[in-house]
């Protein structure tokens, strides 16, 4: 097999990161298409994905993110069970592998089965060597490590039948915002894309929010209401109906903009088209929860500075990560190169 060069990758990366927004018109009618197989997957929320990931592959981080890279000249199987709830969410799981010299073995998502493997047909056209990199498998065997996300039922699954390997498996996670309540107008415009990208269907989709204990919800409802489109699209639409008759049959009290119910509730993980609200006396008690559940959160959005393990983030940021934002905080590349 050719051997790969940090060099070779980082030129077919920014190649192919180039190509995400300006596609050829094959490609271009593959995005149109996607929602066919996958109504969740519109033209808007697919572009969404690609701007994310042409961020990401940006030539200062691609440079960054290598020199800490060891590529393996003797290449381990590596297989990935890849998830499929957003657009191409695979895809940094393929590119670690890749990055550090590995064969991926690749158990594409029924839910996103087209796209990805038409962008990986275009970075082997920019860097052949690639070809023998990539393989797509409808089982997986003879592997030498395994990465797979899944549910919390199927991770019981994959800890059976992979736990005798070095692996990852990922869980369910949802992602929280903190608000101190000296927010403006425009940091909450920006949460609304922490919330509704992707329909809030990403772990990295802020599903709770922790709010003052004066907190008045108009404050919320009011910034983000150039989001209220979202309800035109029929499953999302369901989803708001469906919950909405639950909460008013139960009597249970929430908020309601049209298009979004806000319940209070001290759960982490919300039902589509709602968001859970939680209020709070003292900011340190917010630090505890989050402290607490930090297996159960990938990234908190805050303008609060907390000190945790679990990102945090800016308002507007939890759906355009960087290059070294590892799921589930566990450093993918370490892993690959241990292994």
């Amino acid at each position: 097999m050719p051997i790969l060069t940090a060099e070779k990758l980082i030129i077919a990366l920014k190649k192919l990161s180039d190509y995400m927004v300006n596609p050829d018109l094959e490609f271009k009618n593959l995005i149109w298409r996607a929602q066919n197989s996958n109504a969740w997957f519109t033209k808007d929320e697919v572009e969404r994905a690609l701007n994310a990931l042409h961020k990401m592959l940006n030539q200062q981080d691609l440079e960054t993110w290598f020199k800490d890279i060891t590529i393996n000249k003797t290449p381990k199987k590596v297989g990935l069970i890849l998830a499929g709830n957003i657009p191409l969410v695979g895809f940094h799981d393929i590119l670690s592998v890749l990055s550090t010299g590995n064969i991926a073995l690749i158990k594409l998502s029924s839910s996103d089965d087209k796209l990805l493997p038409a962008l990986l047909a275009q970075l082997i056209i920019i860097e052949p060597e690639l070809a023998d990199y990539i393989i797509y498998v409808d089982r997986l065997k003879d592997f030498d490590a395994v990465i797979a996300t899944g549910s919390n039922n199927t991770s019981r699954y994959f800890d059976f039948y992979f736990g005798k390997v070095p692996n990852i498996i990922r869980k369910n996670r949802n992602s929280v915002a903190v608000l101190s309540g000296q927010e403006t107008p425009s940091e909450i415009a920006s949460l609304g894309h922490d919330i509704f990208d992707y329909f809030g269907l990403g772990c990295r989709n802020v599903s709770k929010l922790f709010i003052p204990e004066d907190y008045n919800i108009k404050n919320l409802f009011e910034p983000i209401e150039h989001f209220k489109e979202i309800i035109n699209h029929f499953k999302y639409n369901n989803n708001y109906d469906y919950n909405k008759s639950i909460y008013l049959v139960n009597m249970a009290e929430h908020y309601d903009n049209g298009f979004l119910l806000l319940k209070e509730d001290p759960g982490m993980s919300s039902p589509l088209a709602v968001l859970y609200y939680e209020r709070y006396k003292n900011i340190e008690d917010v630090a505890a929860k989050l402290q607490a559940e930090e297996e159960n959160i990938q990234c908190v959005v805050s303008n609060v500075p907390f000190e945790l393990k679990t990102d945090v983030l800016g308002f507007g940021e939890s759906q355009i990560p960087k290059l070294w934002d590892y799921a589930d905080n566990v450093n993918t590349i370490d892993f690959l190169s241990s292994i």
